[in-house]
């Protein structure tokens, strides 16, 4: 069993700083891809950013040049550096990842976080 535990989300002023982070814990022998949704009320889900095993990005318009997803491998923890931060970015940011397990048995499985917090007030 794989669980992705994520911390660091607040209220900050606009023009502020946030970082979240995500470690998936528990059976995990390598992650396909890692990063983070999000969704404000009414709104509909969004991808935000993500890392690949590859080492590749990708990023949301709306984010780019704002916010920097980074990871750390031996900790198979992901970070979400989120800089300038405006009003439009409050949203509930929930941590996604596909994991590869080889415990109790070989299989590839998406997981997903309880989700995080971000407000940024005005």
């Amino acid at each position: 069993q794989v669980q992705l535990v994520e911390s660091g989300g607040g209220l900050v002023q606009a023009g502020g700083s946030l970082r979240l982070s995500c470690r998936a814990a528990g059976n995990v022998f390598s992650i396909n891809y890692m990063g983070w949704y999000r969704q404000a009320p009414g709104q509909q889900r969004e991808s935000v950013a993500f890392i690949y095993s590859d080492g590749s990005l990708n990023y949301a318009d709306s984010v780019k040049g704002r916010f920097t997803i980074s990871r750390d491998n031996a900790e198979n923890t992901v970070y979400l550096q989120m800089n300038s931060l405006k009003p439009e970015d409050t949203a509930v940011y929930t941590c996604n990842a596909e994991v590869y397990s080889l415990i109790p048995e070989s299989r590839v499985a998406d997981y997903w976080g309880r989700g995080t917090q971000v407000t940024v007030s005005s």
